[in-house]
């Protein structure tokens, strides 16, 4: 590697290149590494330096900063500098070798007000651990308990990175050299003050050691674990990109109509709180979604987009609910996320604005205003100006689109980019069975299996005086089982056209007014020709007017059923990559 450019001002060598820092070897009297990108920087430089191999004769170095969106490689060549080296990070990218490990010349990592990353790569050591403290400073150099919103923390190598916080400490311990106990071993470990990532309401409480701890899952989309914080979605506004949540009424924003740029007003601000119910669908319990950098396109987003399930994205002119393009790699529910604050923004018009460098949907109100809230005494420039609830169909700055036809296309794209891209699947795909466990459950409780099957239909025996069952199977919606661009989130159970009890001898009874009743519990609305309707997996069948004493046959003909997931192994699958 070629060296990198360098200047030096009164013992502070700035470093604005790429390379690495042989020119220096040899220098005395340096206190200090900046390594940065500036104006001086090369066109097209990402400014990757080396500082990995050795520093011969550099005998007093201090500290090392990397800011502006450079590269630090830091590893155990800090050894031949002789000193404790404290390191910083404001805004850059602090990547440490595992050769550190043992160096023991690393006070602290400091973090300022503008964030970055530290990447922690693997020791490839089967002893001991790098256990490193990090602190946060504010704007005037003071410690602080505020994480910056874009701080990152990545480990690569990895596809599953335990935390755990020690309320008696208030730290957080995170990396693979720590037990979700809290427990140092073999490995790599960051040390937080306070718990950052709300693991005392996130995590699981250990009673025993008494902390809380939890996994982090999240690909970096190179085999690694990356953990970070819910990121603000940047809106672009006239000034540039800001923070959604730093809108105000009255602030302009970038909109789009007809692919030309036009400036608008915000008429309202609103802020919401999403506490994760867990136990539903991912789509219904509330979970965010998360778009990796780059997952749409080249640079699209530009960072990491965390979304609501329902929140609209702009392609081709059309918007598209986020969960309907949830693959599973690069747009992914976030489970490490249980609890969050969401914000939206309305413009006088339903607008296409861009968050985070996607095209997608300012605030329309549909009905839900009532669950945000405004800050302060802030209130709506335009309150009472239009009507109170709008539609997608008369109000919307573009079509809204779930069909099939048109997201699946999408769908594919998208996944295929991310496979070309090698980035590793987040959420395991669901294990199918077509078997529908068809069954009756009588009013006490009592199943009842199946006596035989035979052309599509189901035959069961029923005792005398049982003048209700339900008929049992396994749900699953057809968004989980073909895909969620598929636009049916029913629990679907089977497909029923008809049914008839045989008692004794003579005809057997058509159980019509079952197909047609819309209000027995269990059973999906009739279908338009009424010959066949769907259970929602414990259908209600009256089976009224038995002939005392007589022993029934039930006759269902099944028309449709499955794939179903098999819901034990989908919360195995789910807990492990928690």
């Amino acid at each position: 590697m070629a060296g990198a450019l360098v200047k030096i001002n009164a013992g502070v060598a700035t470093v604005y290149s790429s390379g690495d820092l042989s020119s220096l070897a040899g220098v005395s009297a340096l206190s200090a590494i900046v390594v940065t990108k500036n104006a001086d920087t090369p066109a097209g430089d990402n400014v990757v330096v080396d500082l990995s191999t050795g520093l011969a004769g550099v005998s007093a170095i201090s500290s090392i900063t990397v800011q502006n969106g450079a590269t630090a490689k830091v590893g155990g060549g800090l050894l031949d500098a002789g000193v404790a080296t404290s390191l910083t990070v404001n805004g850059g990218i602090l990547d440490l070798q595992g050769s550190v490990i043992g160096a023991k010349v690393l006070n602290t990592v400091t973090v300022g007000p503008a964030g970055g990353e530290i990447k922690v790569e693997p020791t490839g050591l089967s002893l001991g651990v790098l256990s490193l403290p990090v602190s946060f400073v504010d704007t005037n150099g003071n410690t602080t308990t505020t994480i910056p919103k874009n701080f990152v923390m990545d480990f690569p190598s990895s596809s599953s990175i335990p935390a755990s916080y020690n309320p008696l400490t208030n730290t957080t311990t995170i990396g693979d050299g720590v037990s979700l106990l809290g427990i140092l071993g073999i490995g790599r470990a960051i040390t937080l003050s306070g718990d950052p990532f709300d693991l005392t309401n996130t995590g699981t409480h250990n009673w025993l050691a008494g902390t809380y701890g939890k996994n982090f899952t999240q690909s970096d989309g190179n085999g690694g674990v990356i953990t970070c914080f819910l990121s603000d979605s940047m809106i672009r506004t006239p000034e540039g990109d800001v923070a959604v949540q730093d809108i105000q009424v009255g602030d302009s924003v970038v909109a789009y109509v007809d692919g030309q740029q036009q400036v608008r007003k915000v008429v309202w601000a609103g802020k919401a709180h999403v506490t994760v119910k867990a136990g539903l669908p991912d789509d219904e319990a509330g979970y965010p979604v998360r778009i990796l950098k780059g997952a749409l396109a080249e640079g699209v987003p530009y960072k990491d987009m965390l979304v609501t399930p329902e929140h609209c994205l702009l392609f081709n002119g059309l918007f598209t609910p986020v969960r309907m393009l949830v693959n599973g790699a690069s747009i992914f529910y976030d489970h490490s996320i249980t609890s969050y604050d969401y914000y939206h923004i309305e413009t006088e018009q339903h607008s296409v604005i861009v968050a985070d460098g996607v095209m997608t949907e300012s605030y329309l109100d549909t009905g839900n205003r009532g669950s945000f809230r405004q800050e302060g005494t802030v209130v709506s420039l335009n309150a009472g100006s239009h009507k109170t609830v709008r539609t997608w169909a008369e109000d919307a700055a573009a079509p809204l689109v779930v069909d099939q036809s048109v997201v699946e296309p999408i769908f594919r794209k998208i996944e295929a980019r991310a496979k070309h891209a090698g980035i590793e699947a987040v959420t395991p795909a669901p294990v199918l069975t077509n078997d529908a466990d068809v069954h009756l459950v009588t009013e006490n409780g009592a199943i009842i299996r199946k006596a035989r099957e035979q052309n599509g239909k189901v035959f069961f025996l029923v005792p005398p005086g049982v003048e209700r069952v339900w008929l049992a199977s396994r749900t699953s919606r057809p968004a989980d089982t073909i895909g969620p661009f598929v636009d049916d989130r029913r629990q679907l159970g089977v497909l029923v056209s008809n049914m008839s009890l045989q008692e004794g001898v003579g005809a057997a009874r058509n159980l019509e007014n079952t197909m047609q009743d819309a209000d027995l519990q269990g059973w999906h609305g009739v279908d338009a020709g009424h010959t066949m309707r769907w259970t929602a997996g414990r259908a209600e069948i009256p089976l009224s007017g038995r002939k005392p004493g007589a022993l029934a046959m039930l006759s269902v003909r099944i028309v449709a059923a499955g794939p179903y997931v098999l819901e034990d192994v989908q919360t195995e699958q789910k807990i492990a990559s928690v």
